[in-house]
């Protein structure tokens, strides 16, 4: 294997076509070799659009081609599991979409399929690579801001096209699955440790079925984390750190722009209107090339990738559990 992984795509899905592969292909260790659809004249057409030099037709053929060291996965949720475990089976390393499976139990089958093919598997939350997340966590660990205490956050956008994936209930969408694991996944992040008991509220789409707006509190021992996600409301996003003796305010918690600088707000002053906040500012970046980048050396030097299967098991726990306390209308243990 060379110093520089060779990947293929399965499946031409927005985020891929748009943000991750022309990302990756900017990377150091990471280049797109392959892409596949189940439609040919759409992987050509992409391919040729991209510049990658082979397109197929279906999946099966991208993983049969000895020359793709490791796949990214962004179908549909439901198809997570199934064609990361067969990408796997096939000797391919997988970087799969959040989230990446419909249920703990979904996700313990692709555990044991790692465990029994030693490949790598890992998550896609590439906040995980960014600077101001790695900063964010720097700041609480060295006690600088105190002990935290509580995390808020915001995740919302608006969505009701009835064709779009995220509003198919059976394919694992609605808001919680979308875009609430992120801040569920930050909470644990930062704090480092699980939650011991998780309460949600959720209210569904009358015709969709989806959750269209969900809250959640976790109830870690250090701290409470809570938050909002919703794919039927202004286009939001925030997270609050909130500590003994000051806080982290991230300016754009999720979608950060590759040709902008992001920030923190630093305040350990507790001033009303501001007088005491810092700010700190993070050259621009592309997220995604870094994610790629950092899988890319968990592949070649034998390391953990960024989200490894363990951690995904945690946080689809508390998605398990949240929206089990939303049905019981009770306080959920871990």
């Amino acid at each position: 294997m060379s110093t520089r992984i060779r990947w293929g795509v399965l499946g031409a899905a927005k985020i891929a076509v748009t943000k991750v592969i022309p990302a990756m292909q900017l990377g150091e260790f990471s280049e797109v070799v392959a892409i596949a659809s189940r439609d040919g004249a759409k992987a050509r057409e992409t391919a040729d659009k991209l510049g990658i030099a082979r397109s197929y037709g279906s999946y099966e053929e991208l993983l049969a081609d000895p020359d793709v060291d490791a796949v990214y996965n962004p179908l549909p949720n439901d198809l997570h599991v199934p064609w990361s475990t067969r990408a796997a089976e096939a000797g391919k390393h997988c970087l799969c979409e959040k989230p990446i499976a419909l249920n703990v139990a979904e996700l313990k089958t692709l555990i044991d399929v790692q465990q029994r093919t030693g490949v790598v598997i890992g998550e896609a939350f590439m906040v995980r690579s960014h600077p101001q997340w790695l900063r964010a966590r720097e700041l609480v660990r060295s006690g600088s801001i105190g002990e935290v205490r509580a995390i808020t956050g915001v995740f919302s956008y608006f969505n009701r096209d009835p064709k779009n994936v995220r509003n198919h209930v059976e394919l694992g969408g609605g808001a919680l699955m979308d875009i609430g694991c992120y801040p569920v996944q930050i909470a644990r992040f930062i704090l480092s440790e699980e939650p011991l008991r998780v309460s949600a509220f959720i209210d569904r789409d009358p015709e969709f079925g989806i959750d269209r707006h969900t809250s959640g509190l976790l109830e870690f021992k250090s701290a409470h984390a809570v938050f909002t996600c919703s794919t039927q409301m202004i286009a939001r996003q925030r997270i609050e750190i909130l500590a003994e003796k000051g806080r982290i305010e991230v300016e754009i918690p999720f979608n950060t722009q590759p040709d902008r600088p992001s920030r923190i707000f630093v305040d350990r002053t507790g001033d009303l209107f501001g007088a005491g906040v810092s700010t700190e500012q993070f050259p621009p970046c592309n997220q995604y090339t870094l994610q790629g980048d950092a899988f890319s050396k968990a592949i070649l030097s034998g390391g953990e990738p960024p989200t490894p299967l363990s951690d995904s098991l945690g946080n689809m726990a508390v998605i398990d559990a949240l929206f089990e306390s939303a049905r019981s209308g009770q306080a959920e243990k871990l």
